[in-house]
């Protein structure tokens, strides 16, 4: 179907979102689903946008990009999409793409879910859409920073451990060297231990973990 072509007169310009992950599906059932909705609404459509073989996950789909570039330039007034995972990779991903809409302003169908986000049930799934996108990017910070911690935790038992397994001559042997100015792999080298080893035990060291 080519842009600007109408199946009802009038109405707002709608642009038509399909999607399917592999080659051997079809998109036949979403164009008959939104297509049916576009002429029970009074909408034209300007144009269907279909990207084949394209995972939801896809950081980039051909389609989708020129519909994002389209509606920038505000060659229609509504988005149909059949579901939305069909159109969005993530809660994140359809956050950003409904506020992009919002701004220009374009209104957002998503056929299955029944939601049109310039009604007012629509503006109320928009909040929840917003609240749950800040709920996993917290989740995630939360994840990472505990990683880190974990990470912070180990590396300074390691380093306890090693500094207790070492023999306190040897580890005065270390201290004078690097006063001296050795570096880690020739200090390593004259007590037979690892420069990664030394190393640690040096960090330890400056944070105060004493050997007695």
């Amino acid at each position: 179907m080519k842009p600007d072509e109408q199946l009802v007169p009038g109405g707002k310009r709608a642009a038509l979102y399909y999607r399917v992950s592999t080659s051997d599906q079809s998109t036949a059932q979403q164009e008959r689903d939104l297509r049916r909705f576009a002429r029970a609404r009074g909408f034209t459509i300007y144009n269907e946008y279909r990207d084949t073989a394209f995972s939801g996950a896809a950081k980039s789909r051909p389609a989708s990009d020129r519909l994002m570039e389209d509606a920038r330039k505000r060659r229609f007034d509504v988005v149909l999409v059949w579901r939305f995972d069909r159109f969005a990779r993530s809660t994140t991903h359809l956050l950003s793409a409904l506020n992009g809409f919002r701004h220009l302003p374009i209104d957002f169908i998503s056929y299955n879910e029944n939601m049109d986000a310039s009604s007012p049930m629509g503006e109320a799934m928009f909040t929840i859409v917003t609240a749950i996108a800040k709920l996993e990017r917290d989740i995630i910070r939360e994840r990472v920073a505990a990683g880190v911690r974990q990470a912070m935790k180990e590396r300074r038992s390691c380093c306890r451990r090693e500094i207790k397994e070492t023999d306190p001559a040897i580890c005065r042997q270390i201290r004078e060297l690097r006063q001296q100015g050795f570096g880690m792999a020739a200090i390593g080298k004259c007590v037979e231990l690892s420069s990664r080893t030394v190393w640690r035990f040096l960090c330890g060291a400056e944070a105060s973990l004493h050997i007695q």
